[in-house]
């Protein structure tokens, strides 16, 4: 059974998702990091969920997302969001917006107008929908465009629950947008355009009102200052940052010895408790949502424990199974 993916149900928190292709394969060009990119920003508006910092490289990506607690819609902003994603392209399944309008007004038939709003507003407000519908969509495009077929992502998309207040967002923002930096592509992230600061530093209003959000700001230029501190350090620039490069092994070397690393210096490394770690924050954030997250463990693991037993066969643990990965 796949370990339980990091996620709280029902309440409002902030998730750092990173996904790869398979075997780690250098697949996207700049072509297809640009529509991916622009995919990123679609399915958010349609899942209901705040992008606050991304980055696509060539065989994975992360992003930064904010999942409010799910609330009842309305019915043009349900059709609004239902636009986003299918007014140009759509099955056979799918109802051309204006149709999905009228039957959400229930006035042919009650059933159906709320079969289609629970079948939509499950695919809103959750991260693993948002994560789905991206991955999923890219893939179609990929493959249509590529002349490939089979799976173009090599596992479930990792996911670490992160704290909700700006100490602890800037840092994992930055650790994002420091990506190309420390594959060695730039020595400034403003230079990367596939990714939030990029994005930002080149004007475009989506990526500077999600580094804004980081910091709980309305806007840009309340932020702007304030991350720069965290990518350069005080009185940093790119220039100087690129002629004081330090590796993994500097850094475990001075921490070992008692000294400090600057936080904007070890960014400029992979640091795998910001990828491979459970929850990110405070001591006391981390403890509350941990015995938070074992609880619903513990309950699911309970509730599987209680299902019967099938001595003459194994559909019962075959079925167990999926089970636990649809928890998962």
């Amino acid at each position: 059974m796949r370990e339980a993916r990091t996620k709280l149900k029902g309440v409002a928190a902030v998730y750092h998702c990173i996904t790869r292709t398979v075997a780690g394969e250098m697949l996207f060009d700049d072509v297809a990091k640009e529509v991916l990119r622009k995919m990123i920003w679609q399915v958010a508006d349609f899942s209901g969920v705040d992008v606050l910092a991304y980055c696509v490289m060539s065989n994975h990506f992360h992003v930064l997302v904010r999942v409010s607690k799910r609330a009842k819609l309305s019915r043009s902003e349900l059709v609004r969001r239902y636009r986003v994603l299918y007014a140009k392209s759509r099955s056979a399944y799918q109802p051309d917006p204006d149709v999905l309008e009228v039957i959400l007004k229930g006035e042919m038939d009650e059933a159906l107008a709320k079969d289609w709003r629970e079948r939509l507003e499950t695919r809103m407000g959750d991260v693993s929908e948002f994560m789905k519908t991206l991955k999923q969509r890219f893939s179609v495009w990929y493959n249509k465009s590529h002349d490939r077929y089979g799976t173009l992502w090599a596992e479930r998309f990792k996911s670490v629950l992160v704290e909700d207040h700006p100490s602890c967002l800037k840092t994992v923002a930055a650790y994002i947008d420091l990506n190309p930096v420390r594959a060695g592509l730039v020595d400034d992230p403003a230079d990367y355009r596939w990714s939030t600061y990029g994005e930002a530093m080149g004007g475009q209003v989506l990526g500077q009102r999600a580094l804004a959000r980081v910091f709980h700001r309305e806007v840009w230029s309340d932020a702007v200052e304030s991350y720069r501190m965290v990518l350069f350090g005080k009185g940093g620039s790119h220039q100087k940052i690129a002629q004081q490069r330090i590796s993994r092994d500097e850094v475990v070397k001075v921490l070992a010895s008692g000294g400090k690393v600057p936080v904007w210096l070890m960014l400029r490394c992979r640091v795998r408790y910001f990828t491979d770690g459970a929850i990110l924050g405070s001591k006391v954030f981390v403890r509350e949502k941990g015995a938070a997250l074992l609880k619903v463990k513990q309950a699911e693991e309970k509730r599987l424990s209680e299902l019967p037993t099938s001595s003459g066969t194994d559909d019962i643990s075959v079925w167990r199974s999926l089970r636990c990965e649809r928890f998962s």
